[in-house]
């Protein structure tokens, strides 16, 4: 799995001109059954994407797809991890 953090280069009022786009995206990636879950951060400095890909490659192709990658709006930190303990519901992202 990855856990993606999403760190804005660009002011706020940039970024809010490629949201919608950027939200577009990953609702095809959602239809995909390549993310599990997103959202902005709290403060609003970027975003969070969890992957159950398994393929870091597939990875960073969905990634450079990504209108926030292709108009240079944020940096992706991608972090890969092996989930050991999750809770039952979480089991159907898991064992694939």
């Amino acid at each position: 799995m990855f856990l993606i953090m999403l760190n804005y280069k660009k002011p706020i009022e940039i970024v809010e001109q490629y949201v919608t786009a950027h939200r577009d995206y990953l609702a095809e990636c959602y239809k995909k059954d390549y993310l599990i879950v997103s959202g902005p951060k709290n403060p609003r400095t970027g975003g969070i994407i969890i992957s159950q890909l398994s393929d870091r490659a597939k990875l960073e192709e969905m990634i450079s797809q990504d209108p926030f990658k292709i108009h240079d709006i944020a940096d992706f930190e991608i972090i890969e991890f092996s989930p050991v303990r999750y809770h039952q519901d979480f089991a159907s992202f898991i064992v694939k």
